[in-house]
Protein backbone atom coordinates (compact mmCIF):
# COMPACT_ATOMS: atom_id res chain seq x y z
CA UNK A 1 0.00 0.00 0.00
CA UNK A 2 1.36 3.57 -0.96
CA UNK A 3 0.73 6.97 0.96
CA UNK A 4 0.94 9.78 -0.07
CA UNK A 5 3.57 12.06 1.38
CA UNK A 6 1.54 15.30 0.42
CA UNK A 7 0.72 17.55 3.79
CA UNK A 8 -1.65 19.99 4.45
CA UNK A 9 -0.21 23.62 4.27
CA UNK A 10 0.34 25.64 7.28
CA UNK A 11 -3.30 26.08 9.05
CA UNK A 12 -4.04 29.96 9.87
CA UNK A 13 -3.92 31.87 13.18
CA UNK A 14 -6.94 33.38 14.92
CA UNK A 15 -7.75 34.75 17.94
CA UNK A 16 -9.39 34.29 21.56
CA UNK A 17 -12.55 36.30 22.85
CA UNK A 18 -10.43 38.66 24.33
CA UNK A 19 -8.07 39.07 21.10
CA UNK A 20 -5.22 37.68 21.62
CA UNK A 21 -3.04 35.55 19.49
CA UNK A 22 -3.71 32.06 19.28
CA UNK A 23 -2.43 29.16 17.07
CA UNK A 24 -5.24 27.00 16.11
CA UNK A 25 -3.95 23.57 15.16
CA UNK A 26 -0.42 24.79 14.04
CA UNK A 27 1.52 23.24 11.86
CA UNK A 28 4.76 24.33 9.22
CA UNK A 29 5.73 22.63 6.05
CA UNK A 30 9.01 22.45 5.75
CA UNK A 31 10.26 22.09 2.08
CA UNK A 32 13.67 21.41 2.27
CA UNK A 33 15.52 19.59 -1.17
CA UNK A 34 15.54 16.15 -2.21
CA UNK A 35 18.35 14.49 -1.20
CA UNK A 36 17.35 11.42 -2.51
CA UNK A 37 15.63 10.39 -5.85
CA UNK A 38 12.76 9.30 -3.57
CA UNK A 39 9.47 10.55 -4.12
CA UNK A 40 7.18 8.18 -2.26
CA UNK A 41 7.32 5.53 1.08
CA UNK A 42 5.96 2.17 0.41
CA UNK A 43 4.60 0.79 3.43
CA UNK A 44 4.27 -3.08 4.35
CA UNK A 45 3.88 -5.21 6.98
CA UNK A 46 6.34 -4.55 9.38
CA UNK A 47 8.52 -2.36 6.71
CA UNK A 48 8.86 0.84 4.86
CA UNK A 49 10.82 1.43 1.86
CA UNK A 50 11.60 4.40 -0.32
CA UNK A 51 10.18 4.05 -3.75
CA UNK A 52 12.93 5.12 -6.14
CA UNK A 53 14.74 3.65 -9.18
CA UNK A 54 17.62 3.46 -7.08
CA UNK A 55 17.85 0.46 -4.75
CA UNK A 56 17.94 1.13 -1.15
CA UNK A 57 21.50 0.63 0.49
CA UNK A 58 20.29 0.61 4.07
CA UNK A 59 18.44 -1.41 6.75
CA UNK A 60 16.94 0.20 10.19
CA UNK A 61 14.80 -1.61 12.79
CA UNK A 62 12.71 0.47 15.19
CA UNK A 63 10.31 -0.70 17.63
CA UNK A 64 10.05 -3.84 15.24
CA UNK A 65 9.62 -1.80 12.01
CA UNK A 66 12.09 -2.08 9.27
CA UNK A 67 12.65 0.86 7.27
CA UNK A 68 14.30 -0.29 3.84
CA UNK A 69 16.10 3.53 2.28
CA UNK A 70 18.97 5.23 1.04
CA UNK A 71 22.25 5.72 3.44
CA UNK A 72 23.05 8.63 1.45
CA UNK A 73 20.20 11.24 3.13
CA UNK A 74 20.52 10.30 6.93
CA UNK A 75 24.61 9.84 6.62
CA UNK A 76 24.33 13.61 5.15
CA UNK A 77 22.39 14.50 8.07
CA UNK A 78 22.29 12.82 10.93
CA UNK A 79 25.60 13.11 13.06
CA UNK A 80 25.00 9.65 15.01
CA UNK A 81 24.72 7.23 11.54
CA UNK A 82 27.51 9.04 10.48
CA UNK A 83 29.74 7.98 13.52
CA UNK A 84 28.93 4.33 12.86
CA UNK A 85 30.07 1.19 11.57
CA UNK A 86 27.32 -0.20 9.69
CA UNK A 87 27.53 -3.34 9.72
CA UNK A 88 27.06 -5.28 5.76
CA UNK A 89 23.62 -7.30 5.48
CA UNK A 90 23.43 -10.84 5.06
CA UNK A 91 20.30 -10.81 2.94
CA UNK A 92 21.53 -8.00 0.40
CA UNK A 93 24.43 -6.01 -0.51
CA UNK A 94 23.42 -3.16 1.62
CA UNK A 95 23.91 -2.29 5.48
CA UNK A 96 21.64 -2.98 8.87
CA UNK A 97 20.95 -0.78 11.69
CA UNK A 98 18.99 -1.17 14.80
CA UNK A 99 18.48 1.84 17.02
CA UNK A 100 17.65 0.64 20.53
CA UNK A 101 14.99 3.09 22.66
CA UNK A 102 14.17 5.48 19.82
CA UNK A 103 12.42 8.31 21.57
CA UNK A 104 8.97 8.97 19.45
CA UNK A 105 9.27 5.08 18.30
CA UNK A 106 8.67 3.89 14.74
CA UNK A 107 5.85 6.64 13.99
CA UNK A 108 8.31 9.21 14.73
CA UNK A 109 11.05 7.70 12.56
CA UNK A 110 8.85 7.78 9.57
CA UNK A 111 8.52 11.61 10.04
CA UNK A 112 12.54 11.78 10.32
CA UNK A 113 12.95 10.35 7.25
CA UNK A 114 10.90 12.20 5.15
CA UNK A 115 12.41 15.26 6.53
CA UNK A 116 15.95 13.62 5.80
CA UNK A 117 14.67 13.02 2.12
CA UNK A 118 13.67 16.51 1.28
CA UNK A 119 10.23 15.97 1.79
CA UNK A 120 7.60 18.10 3.70
CA UNK A 121 7.29 17.81 7.16
CA UNK A 122 4.17 18.71 9.26
CA UNK A 123 4.97 20.07 12.62
CA UNK A 124 2.17 20.10 15.08
CA UNK A 125 1.87 19.87 19.55
CA UNK A 126 1.14 16.77 18.72
CA UNK A 127 4.86 15.27 17.27
CA UNK A 128 7.01 18.25 17.91
CA UNK A 129 8.37 16.99 21.32
CA UNK A 130 8.97 13.47 19.83
CA UNK A 131 10.57 14.84 16.63
CA UNK A 132 13.09 17.43 19.22
CA UNK A 133 14.25 14.44 21.00
CA UNK A 134 14.67 12.15 17.89
CA UNK A 135 16.64 15.00 16.18
CA UNK A 136 19.21 15.01 19.01
CA UNK A 137 19.49 11.15 19.30
CA UNK A 138 20.82 11.51 15.77
CA UNK A 139 22.54 14.71 16.46
CA UNK A 140 20.90 16.64 13.62
CA UNK A 141 22.97 20.03 14.11
CA UNK A 142 23.77 22.66 11.72
CA UNK A 143 27.17 20.94 11.28
CA UNK A 144 25.81 18.37 8.95
CA UNK A 145 23.36 21.14 7.38
CA UNK A 146 21.76 24.40 7.90
CA UNK A 147 18.58 24.43 9.10
CA UNK A 148 18.65 20.72 10.26
CA UNK A 149 15.88 19.22 12.56
CA UNK A 150 17.30 20.50 16.06
CA UNK A 151 17.11 23.91 14.22
CA UNK A 152 13.59 23.67 13.06
CA UNK A 153 11.86 21.86 16.06
CA UNK A 154 13.28 24.39 18.71
CA UNK A 155 12.31 27.16 16.65
CA UNK A 156 8.83 25.47 16.61
CA UNK A 157 8.53 24.96 19.95
CA UNK A 158 9.78 28.21 21.00
CA UNK A 159 8.15 30.34 18.95
CA UNK A 160 5.09 28.62 18.20
CA UNK A 161 3.90 26.25 21.00
CA UNK A 162 5.22 28.08 23.99
CA UNK A 163 2.94 31.43 22.98
CA UNK A 164 -0.21 28.68 23.27
CA UNK A 165 -1.91 27.16 26.23
CA UNK A 166 -3.34 24.27 24.56
CA UNK A 167 -0.18 23.52 22.48
CA UNK A 168 2.00 23.46 25.22
CA UNK A 169 -0.73 21.29 27.71
CA UNK A 170 -0.60 19.23 24.56
CA UNK A 171 3.12 19.06 24.58
CA UNK A 172 3.51 18.11 28.28
CA UNK A 173 1.05 15.38 27.64
CA UNK A 174 3.52 13.96 24.75
CA UNK A 175 6.78 14.18 27.15
CA UNK A 176 5.51 11.50 29.23
CA UNK A 177 7.05 8.80 27.56
CA UNK A 178 10.07 10.84 26.22
CA UNK A 179 12.13 10.41 29.26
CA UNK A 180 14.95 11.09 29.55
CA UNK A 181 14.66 12.93 26.37
CA UNK A 182 12.62 15.35 27.32
CA UNK A 183 13.67 16.11 30.46
CA UNK A 184 17.48 16.55 29.47
CA UNK A 185 16.33 19.05 26.47
CA UNK A 186 14.12 21.28 29.00
CA UNK A 187 10.86 20.61 27.36
CA UNK A 188 9.03 19.81 30.37
CA UNK A 189 10.89 22.70 32.46
CA UNK A 190 9.51 25.39 29.50
CA UNK A 191 6.74 24.04 29.01
CA UNK A 192 5.68 23.73 32.58
CA UNK A 193 6.99 27.81 33.10
CA UNK A 194 4.97 28.76 30.26
CA UNK A 195 1.86 26.88 32.13
CA UNK A 196 2.65 28.60 35.30
CA UNK A 197 3.30 32.13 33.48
CA UNK A 198 -0.06 32.38 31.68
CA UNK A 199 -2.16 31.39 34.42
CA UNK A 200 -0.40 33.64 37.26
CA UNK A 201 -1.17 36.13 35.00
CA UNK A 202 -4.97 35.07 34.66
CA UNK A 203 -5.12 34.97 38.52
CA UNK A 204 -3.32 38.37 38.82
CA UNK A 205 -5.68 40.20 36.28
CA UNK A 206 -9.17 38.13 37.26
CA UNK A 207 -9.63 40.30 40.84
CA UNK A 208 -10.73 38.00 43.57
CA UNK A 209 -9.96 35.05 41.75
CA UNK A 210 -9.62 33.35 45.05
CA UNK A 211 -13.90 32.85 45.09
CA UNK A 212 -14.30 30.88 41.73
CA UNK A 213 -12.19 28.23 39.60
CA UNK A 214 -10.01 29.43 37.35
CA UNK A 215 -10.56 28.72 33.43
CA UNK A 216 -7.05 26.67 33.60
CA UNK A 217 -8.31 24.16 36.07
CA UNK A 218 -9.36 21.93 33.96
CA UNK A 219 -6.30 21.53 32.05
CA UNK A 220 -4.32 21.30 34.18
CA UNK A 221 -6.39 18.60 35.89
CA UNK A 222 -5.79 16.44 32.59
CA UNK A 223 -1.53 16.57 33.34
CA UNK A 224 -0.37 13.79 35.21
CA UNK A 225 0.91 14.25 38.90
CA UNK A 226 4.33 14.90 37.91
CA UNK A 227 3.90 17.67 35.72
CA UNK A 228 1.24 18.89 37.94
CA UNK A 229 3.44 19.04 41.04
CA UNK A 230 6.12 21.09 38.80
CA UNK A 231 3.30 23.53 37.54
CA UNK A 232 1.96 24.08 40.74
CA UNK A 233 5.32 24.61 42.25
CA UNK A 234 6.22 27.04 40.02
CA UNK A 235 2.73 29.19 40.42
CA UNK A 236 3.40 29.23 44.40
CA UNK A 237 6.44 30.79 43.23
CA UNK A 238 4.61 33.72 41.61
CA UNK A 239 1.33 33.62 43.46
CA UNK A 240 0.76 33.75 47.13
CA UNK A 241 -3.15 32.92 47.29
CA UNK A 242 -3.16 29.61 49.34
CA UNK A 243 -6.86 29.82 48.19
CA UNK A 244 -5.95 29.52 44.70
CA UNK A 245 -3.05 26.48 45.02
CA UNK A 246 -5.70 24.72 47.61
CA UNK A 247 -8.24 24.90 44.70
CA UNK A 248 -6.57 23.80 42.11
CA UNK A 249 -5.39 20.91 43.82
CA UNK A 250 -9.65 20.12 45.26
CA UNK A 251 -9.93 20.56 41.35
CA UNK A 252 -6.98 17.89 40.09
CA UNK A 253 -8.28 15.54 43.21
CA UNK A 254 -12.34 15.68 42.18
CA UNK A 255 -10.57 14.99 38.50
CA UNK A 256 -8.72 11.48 39.55
CA UNK A 257 -10.87 10.36 42.38
CA UNK A 258 -13.91 10.66 41.45
CA UNK A 259 -16.14 8.48 43.22
CA UNK A 260 -15.19 8.80 46.78
CA UNK A 261 -18.48 8.78 48.32
CA UNK A 262 -20.30 8.21 51.93
CA UNK A 263 -24.33 8.54 52.07
CA UNK A 264 -25.53 8.05 55.18
CA UNK A 265 -29.19 8.17 56.82
CA UNK A 266 -29.41 10.72 59.53
CA UNK A 267 -30.66 10.10 62.95
CA UNK A 268 -33.84 11.04 64.35
CA UNK A 269 -34.94 11.92 67.67
CA UNK A 270 -32.93 9.89 70.26
CA UNK A 271 -32.12 7.77 67.56
CA UNK A 272 -34.50 4.78 66.89
CA UNK A 273 -34.57 4.53 63.18
CA UNK A 274 -31.99 2.97 60.95
CA UNK A 275 -28.83 3.71 60.10
CA UNK A 276 -27.94 2.54 56.42
CA UNK A 277 -24.13 3.16 55.51
CA UNK A 278 -23.35 2.81 52.12
CA UNK A 279 -19.45 3.24 50.73
CA UNK A 280 -18.47 3.03 47.66
CA UNK A 281 -14.91 3.55 46.54
CA UNK A 282 -14.03 3.91 42.46
CA UNK A 283 -10.50 4.73 40.63
CA UNK A 284 -9.83 7.82 38.24
CA UNK A 285 -9.79 4.88 35.47
CA UNK A 286 -11.55 2.19 34.69
CA UNK A 287 -10.37 -1.52 35.73
CA UNK A 288 -9.44 -1.05 39.21
CA UNK A 289 -10.32 0.62 42.48
CA UNK A 290 -8.30 3.07 44.49
CA UNK A 291 -7.07 0.50 46.76
CA UNK A 292 -5.41 -1.47 44.00
CA UNK A 293 -3.34 1.51 42.12
CA UNK A 294 -0.05 2.34 43.40
CA UNK A 295 -0.54 5.20 40.81
CA UNK A 296 -3.58 6.72 42.75
CA UNK A 297 -1.55 6.11 45.89
CA UNK A 298 1.44 8.30 44.40
CA UNK A 299 -1.29 10.80 43.02
CA UNK A 300 -3.08 10.88 46.65
CA UNK A 301 0.73 11.41 47.91
CA UNK A 302 1.57 13.82 46.09
CA UNK A 303 -1.54 15.95 46.67
CA UNK A 304 -1.59 15.67 50.55
CA UNK A 305 2.13 17.21 50.23
CA UNK A 306 1.10 19.94 47.84
CA UNK A 307 -1.16 21.30 50.19
CA UNK A 308 -0.46 24.85 51.56
CA UNK A 309 0.02 25.01 55.19
CA UNK A 310 -2.95 28.28 55.22
CA UNK A 311 -6.07 26.61 56.90
CA UNK A 312 -8.12 28.98 54.56
CA UNK A 313 -6.36 27.44 51.85
CA UNK A 314 -9.12 23.67 51.48
CA UNK A 315 -11.96 22.94 53.57
CA UNK A 316 -12.60 20.99 56.24
CA UNK A 317 -14.60 18.41 54.12
CA UNK A 318 -11.81 18.12 51.33
CA UNK A 319 -9.40 17.77 54.11
CA UNK A 320 -11.65 14.88 55.51
CA UNK A 321 -12.26 13.16 51.66
CA UNK A 322 -8.65 13.63 51.14
CA UNK A 323 -8.23 11.41 54.56
CA UNK A 324 -10.48 8.82 53.64
CA UNK A 325 -8.54 7.97 50.10
CA UNK A 326 -5.04 7.83 51.80
CA UNK A 327 -6.91 5.34 53.99
CA UNK A 328 -7.93 3.24 51.31
CA UNK A 329 -4.77 3.61 49.25
CA UNK A 330 -2.37 2.83 52.31
CA UNK A 331 -0.74 6.22 52.19
CA UNK A 332 2.56 6.87 54.38
CA UNK A 333 1.25 6.73 58.00
CA UNK A 334 3.28 10.53 58.34
CA UNK A 335 0.92 12.09 55.49
CA UNK A 336 -2.14 10.66 57.26
CA UNK A 337 -1.14 11.69 60.36
CA UNK A 338 -0.50 15.24 58.91
CA UNK A 339 -4.15 15.25 57.60
CA UNK A 340 -5.52 13.98 61.10
CA UNK A 341 -3.78 17.33 62.83
CA UNK A 342 -4.99 19.80 59.82
CA UNK A 343 -8.52 18.14 60.55
CA UNK A 344 -8.50 18.73 64.47
CA UNK A 345 -7.45 22.03 64.00
CA UNK A 346 -10.76 22.68 61.50
CA UNK A 347 -12.98 20.44 63.72
CA UNK A 348 -15.68 23.06 64.60
CA UNK A 349 -16.11 23.14 60.62
CA UNK A 350 -17.20 19.27 60.27
CA UNK A 351 -20.73 17.59 60.54
CA UNK A 352 -21.01 14.40 62.18
CA UNK A 353 -21.30 12.68 58.44
CA UNK A 354 -17.42 13.66 58.25
CA UNK A 355 -16.70 11.90 61.29
CA UNK A 356 -18.14 8.60 60.38
CA UNK A 357 -14.78 7.41 58.75
CA UNK A 358 -15.58 3.83 57.50
CA UNK A 359 -13.35 0.97 58.69
CA UNK A 360 -11.12 -0.18 55.62
CA UNK A 361 -9.40 -2.81 57.47
CA UNK A 362 -9.34 -5.95 55.18
CA UNK A 363 -11.95 -8.40 56.87
CA UNK A 364 -9.62 -11.61 55.89
CA UNK A 365 -7.26 -10.06 58.39
CA UNK A 366 -8.41 -8.65 61.49
CA UNK A 367 -8.68 -11.03 64.63
CA UNK A 368 -11.76 -10.54 66.64
CA UNK A 369 -15.40 -8.80 65.98
CA UNK A 370 -14.06 -5.49 67.59
CA UNK A 371 -11.65 -5.15 64.42
CA UNK A 372 -14.80 -5.62 62.15
CA UNK A 373 -16.32 -2.61 63.54
CA UNK A 374 -18.71 -0.59 60.71
CA UNK A 375 -16.55 2.89 61.72
CA UNK A 376 -12.92 3.83 62.50
CA UNK A 377 -13.05 5.23 65.95
CA UNK A 378 -9.82 5.27 66.80
CA UNK A 379 -9.01 8.02 64.09
CA UNK A 380 -11.44 10.05 65.33
CA UNK A 381 -10.03 9.88 69.21
CA UNK A 382 -6.93 11.33 67.48
CA UNK A 383 -8.54 14.19 65.39
CA UNK A 384 -10.22 15.13 68.99
CA UNK A 385 -7.43 14.95 70.49
CA UNK A 386 -5.11 17.13 67.66
CA UNK A 387 -8.06 19.49 68.71
CA UNK A 388 -8.12 19.66 72.32
CA UNK A 389 -4.21 20.13 71.65
CA UNK A 390 -4.67 22.64 69.48
CA UNK A 391 -7.49 24.56 71.55
CA UNK A 392 -4.70 24.89 74.21
CA UNK A 393 -2.43 26.42 72.29
CA UNK A 394 -4.30 28.73 71.32
CA UNK A 395 -5.78 29.59 74.50
CA UNK A 396 -9.36 29.95 72.94
CA UNK A 397 -12.64 30.29 74.19
CA UNK A 398 -14.86 27.45 76.21
CA UNK A 399 -17.81 27.76 72.90
CA UNK A 400 -15.00 26.12 70.48
CA UNK A 401 -14.92 23.11 72.98
CA UNK A 402 -18.95 23.61 73.20
CA UNK A 403 -19.57 22.80 69.76
CA UNK A 404 -17.23 20.40 69.41
CA UNK A 405 -18.89 18.83 71.88
CA UNK A 406 -22.12 18.25 70.37
CA UNK A 407 -20.11 17.13 67.01
CA UNK A 408 -18.76 14.26 69.12
CA UNK A 409 -22.08 13.66 70.52
CA UNK A 410 -24.09 13.37 67.55
CA UNK A 411 -21.21 11.23 66.24
CA UNK A 412 -21.30 8.62 69.34
CA UNK A 413 -25.24 8.57 68.31
CA UNK A 414 -24.60 7.22 65.22
CA UNK A 415 -21.66 4.83 65.85
CA UNK A 416 -23.44 3.37 68.87
CA UNK A 417 -25.26 1.23 66.39
CA UNK A 418 -22.55 -0.78 65.60
CA UNK A 419 -22.89 -4.08 67.18
CA UNK A 420 -19.36 -4.68 66.78
CA UNK A 421 -18.37 -1.46 68.45
CA UNK A 422 -16.72 -2.14 71.95
CA UNK A 423 -17.62 -0.69 75.25
CA UNK A 424 -14.01 0.43 75.68
CA UNK A 425 -14.18 2.62 72.59
CA UNK A 426 -17.43 4.15 73.26
CA UNK A 427 -16.28 5.29 76.55
CA UNK A 428 -12.44 6.33 75.56
CA UNK A 429 -14.28 8.77 72.68
CA UNK A 430 -16.69 9.42 74.91
CA UNK A 431 -14.53 10.80 77.80
CA UNK A 432 -12.28 12.34 75.33
CA UNK A 433 -13.82 15.59 75.60
CA UNK A 434 -12.90 17.68 79.46
CA UNK A 435 -16.19 17.26 81.73
CA UNK A 436 -16.20 21.48 81.21
CA UNK A 437 -16.69 20.87 77.58
CA UNK A 438 -20.20 20.00 77.67
CA UNK A 439 -22.74 22.17 79.21
CA UNK A 440 -25.85 20.21 78.65
CA UNK A 441 -25.32 15.85 78.73
CA UNK A 442 -28.64 15.24 76.86
CA UNK A 443 -26.37 14.31 73.58
CA UNK A 444 -24.29 11.89 75.32
CA UNK A 445 -27.33 10.36 77.11
CA UNK A 446 -29.33 9.54 73.92
CA UNK A 447 -25.37 8.02 72.60
CA UNK A 448 -25.39 5.61 75.55
CA UNK A 449 -29.37 4.96 75.04
CA UNK A 450 -28.50 4.16 71.68
CA UNK A 451 -25.44 1.49 72.54
CA UNK A 452 -27.82 0.26 75.19
CA UNK A 453 -30.14 -0.81 72.93
CA UNK A 454 -28.01 -2.00 70.11
CA UNK A 455 -26.11 -4.34 72.33
CA UNK A 456 -29.02 -5.67 74.46
CA UNK A 457 -26.83 -8.50 76.23
CA UNK A 458 -24.89 -6.17 78.16
CA UNK A 459 -23.36 -6.95 81.76
CA UNK A 460 -25.29 -4.77 84.89
CA UNK A 461 -21.63 -3.91 85.18
CA UNK A 462 -20.93 -2.71 81.97
CA UNK A 463 -23.99 -1.28 81.56
CA UNK A 464 -23.91 1.16 85.33
CA UNK A 465 -19.78 1.59 83.50
CA UNK A 466 -21.62 3.62 80.69
CA UNK A 467 -23.87 5.57 82.66
CA UNK A 468 -21.06 7.18 84.35
CA UNK A 469 -19.82 8.58 81.29
CA UNK A 470 -22.38 11.48 81.56
CA UNK A 471 -23.36 13.90 84.01
CA UNK A 472 -27.11 13.66 85.18
CA UNK A 473 -26.94 17.54 86.80
CA UNK A 474 -26.64 18.26 83.24
CA UNK A 475 -29.43 16.52 81.35
CA UNK A 476 -32.51 18.71 80.81
CA UNK A 477 -35.69 17.98 81.81
CA UNK A 478 -36.97 16.20 79.28
CA UNK A 479 -34.07 14.19 79.17
CA UNK A 480 -34.25 13.02 82.80
CA UNK A 481 -38.47 12.35 82.53
CA UNK A 482 -36.98 9.88 79.48
CA UNK A 483 -34.42 8.00 81.72
CA UNK A 484 -37.03 7.82 84.97
CA UNK A 485 -39.14 5.28 82.42
CA UNK A 486 -35.79 4.06 80.50
CA UNK A 487 -35.58 0.34 81.34
CA UNK A 488 -32.29 -0.02 79.39
CA UNK A 489 -30.40 1.57 82.19
CA UNK A 490 -29.00 -0.01 85.20
CA UNK A 491 -31.54 -2.13 87.68
CA UNK A 492 -30.00 0.35 90.40
CA UNK A 493 -30.20 3.32 88.91
CA UNK A 494 -33.05 6.29 88.64
CA UNK A 495 -33.79 9.37 87.55
CA UNK A 496 -35.02 11.62 89.67
CA UNK A 497 -37.00 14.10 87.63
CA UNK A 498 -37.09 16.59 90.10
CA UNK A 499 -33.43 16.50 91.03
CA UNK A 500 -31.95 15.17 87.68
CA UNK A 501 -29.43 13.34 89.32
CA UNK A 502 -28.42 9.49 90.03
CA UNK A 503 -29.33 7.89 93.01
CA UNK A 504 -29.26 4.19 94.68
CA UNK A 505 -32.33 2.44 95.68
Amino acid sequence: MKKSLQESPPRSLGSDSDGNDQVHDQSIVIPGKLAAPADSFEEKEHSWSVTSLTPTDLSIQVQGITFNVHKYPLVSKCGYIQRLELQPSISNMGYDLKLENFPGGSETFAVVLRFCCGLPVDFNSNNIAPLRCASEFLEMTEEFEDGNLIAKTEAFLTFVVLSSWKDTITVIKSCETLSPWAENLQIVRRCCDSIAWKASREISTSGDAANEEGWWFDDVATLGIEHFIRIIAAIKARVTKPKIIGKCIMHYADRWFPGMDIELGGLQGYGYGKNELQVSVYGGKEGGGIGHSKEQKTIIESLISMLPPQQEAVSCKFLFKMLRMAMVCSATPALISDLEKRVGIMLEDANVNDLLIPNYRNAKLVNSPEQCAMHDTDVVQRIVEYFLMHEQQQQQQKSGKCNISKLLDNYLAEIARDQNLSITKFQVLAEALPENARTCDDGLYRAIDTYLKTHPLLSEHDRRRLCKIMNCEKLSLDACMHAAQNDRLPLRTVVQPCRCSFQSK
